[in-house]
């Protein structure tokens, strides 16, 4: 199947509690559904600096500045879901007989500037706390439980790589049986299987949209992995050898952001030759961590993710116009 022409642009997204919000050229929308069953949406204008939008292109600095972009833009979405979600918790304590004070400065669909920017830092800075935890732990665990196990430092890396792995599948297993967070899975695989079917060419329709996988190359989730395969490799590269756990500890967190870069790179490649088929199984490995990170959606759950990604492109084709 041919794909339209305006199949040019490549859209991505995330999930959010109980919706999901798509990133288009000028905007980024959330749709969530609230206990009404109404969908109510939340739409930002993108306001990017110019050299913001330079950096992006360069090879390397791109990855870095938009994990970073994206986390700061994606908590503001997150936090506005989560204040859906509370309120809609709120009311129905209220009609159980156990009322809740709720103070409420201002609508959710009016955060001031300052809110706006304190969401955004908090978000880069959870991400990157949780990046540098990600990264020490494993090592120090490595370094102290298996010191003598191996002579050369390669078998310590892949080992380091190993507890990682093992780390992460536990962390999403554990994650993924609390309700609210296969929900949240649920509502992943929805915004995967809209943008399958867009780039099909498809009409989105619930029906349409549900025959698509959940699984999608340019996830986040397949990104998490690389990180952990270009890691191994960066850090058994013969001049970053350490002589202490501390040393070690200090390498990996100076190497940090190549190893994002790098990773981003990866991600790219793999979605680039996805319909190759003897390149296509690169990104597996991606694709194998979504089976954790994604449940099957409700048809209620991706009318959802296409009133998002519909409401995004319809001001997007706004906003391109005006300009």
């Amino acid at each position: 199947m041919h794909l339209p022409q305006d199949l040019r642009n490549i859209y991505g997204g995330q999930a959010v509690i109980e919706g999901v919000m798509f990133a288009g050229k000028h905007v980024n929308v959330t749709a969530v559904r609230r206990k009404n069953d109404e969908i109510e949406f939340y739409e930002v204008p993108k306001v990017s600096q110019k050299w913001v939008h330079y950096l992006k292109k360069i090879p390397l600095l791109r990855g870095v500045v938009g994990i970073v972009d994206s986390s700061a833009k994606g908590s503001q979405h997150l936090n506005f879901s989560m204040e859906a979600y509370a309120d809609d918790e709120a009311e129905e304590d209220t009609k159980d007989g156990s009322p809740k004070v709720v103070v409420k400065e201002e609508k959710k669909s009016g955060f001031s500037l300052g809110m706006l920017i304190s969401v955004a830092v908090a978000g880069v800075l959870s991400f990157i706390f949780g990046k540098l935890i990600f990264t020490a732990v494993p090592a120090a665990l490595e370094e102290l439980l298996f010191s003598g196990l191996f002579e050369n430092q390669v078998g310590h890396n892949l080992l380091e790589g190993l507890i990682k792995i093992i780390l992460l599948l536990a962390y999403l297993y554990f994650i993924s049986l609390t309700p609210l967070i296969k929900r949240l899975f649920q509502y992943h695989g929805a915004e995967h299987k809209v943008i399958s079917a867009y780039e099909a060419g498809e009409e989105l329709t619930v029906r349409n949209v549900q025959k698509y996988s959940r699984l999608h190359y340019r996830c986040g989730s397949s990104f998490i992995v690389f990180t952990v395969i270009v890691g191994v490799i960066v850090y058994s590269l013969p001049f970053f050898s350490w002589d202490s756990i501390w040393e070690r500890i200090y390498i990996r967190i100076l190497l940090l952001p190549l190893v994002l870069g790098l990773s981003y790179e990866v991600l790219r490649l793999t979605n680039a030759v996805r319909e190759v088929p003897l390149l296509r199984f690169l990104g597996y490995p991606g694709l194998w961590l979504q089976l954790l990170t994604t449940k099957e959606p409700k048809d209620a759950q991706v009318e959802v993710s296409i009133a998002s990604f519909n409401r995004m492109r319809e001001l997007d084709a706004q906003l391109t116009t005006s300009k």
